[in-house]
């Protein structure tokens, strides 16, 4: 019996949405840890509020543009890689049909076909789109469905963005006289949201994930707002 093609499609579009999903929480945590580390780091020097937003402020467009660089050149890097793949895998299915064929029925054997389904799937697929059938098995995707660097740069932007806020936003809303023990709270009830969202995604223990996450922000903010205090005299 064959399998039908939409379930490769359907499990690719679930895979990346799950990947874009898994990349927007790590990059909001990373905006969350990022900026309020500066924040504290800044506060332990100066109790200038308008010094400490400036740093944040500067903290968060720098690093939402580094990650957006980063992810563009990094998923551009994956997408020229399958590009290569298919021009490479459509060479082969010219030059040598045969022994593609008999690579497809061997891959569907290994995820456990019997040889005469895996024979008539492999010879199916072939007739309706062969080179979307060799994609798929081997890459895990298909040909209109690779790695799109701008939209990783935009989603890593916005999630950084908007991890990086909170901390900001905690620091103009809070009072003077608490401004820093409210961002480490805000700091920390964010950290545990997005630790339990990376765990649902990641399909991990919520407690743990959460836990880890909690605990290395904290130990940013710590060390960065030491460090502040022990230097900040120096520049003064």
């Amino acid at each position: 019996m064959a399998l039908p093609e939409k379930d490769f499609d359907h499990d690719n579009v679930t895979l990346n949405k799950l990947n874009w999903l898994r990349a927007a929480v790590l990059g909001a945590d990373d905006g969350i840890i990022s900026v309020s580390s500066i924040i504290l780091g800044v506060a332990g020097a100066t109790s200038n509020l308008g010094t400490i937003f400036t740093a944040g402020m500067a903290g968060l467009a720098a690093g939402a543009l580094s990650m957006a660089a980063g992810e563009y050149v990094s998923v551009s890097s994956q997408r020229d890689t399958q590009r290569a793949f298919i021009a490479e895998e459509k060479d082969h299915l010219k030059i040598h049909p045969k022994e593609e064929f008999a690579e497809l029925i061997a891959m569907y054997e290994d995820k456990g076909l019997s040889a005469v389904t895996a024979q008539q799937v492999a010879h199916e697929l072939t007739n309706h789109d062969v080179l979307g059938a060799h994609i798929d098995l081997e890459m895990g995707t298909s040909v209109d469905n690779l790695a799109n660097p701008w939209q990783a740069a935009i989603a890593s932007l916005l999630a950084f963005t908007i991890g990086g806020l909170i901390p900001l936003i905690t620091i103009v809303v809070a009072s003077h006289r608490v401004y820093i023990a409210a961002t480490v709270i805000a700091v920390l009830v964010a950290l545990c949201i997005t630790g339990y969202l990376s765990a649902v995604v990641s399909n991990s223990s919520r407690l743990k994930v959460m836990i880890r996450i909690i605990v290395g922000g904290a130990l940013a903010m710590a060390i960065t707002y030491t460090i502040g205090r022990l230097f900040g005299g120096i520049v003064h």
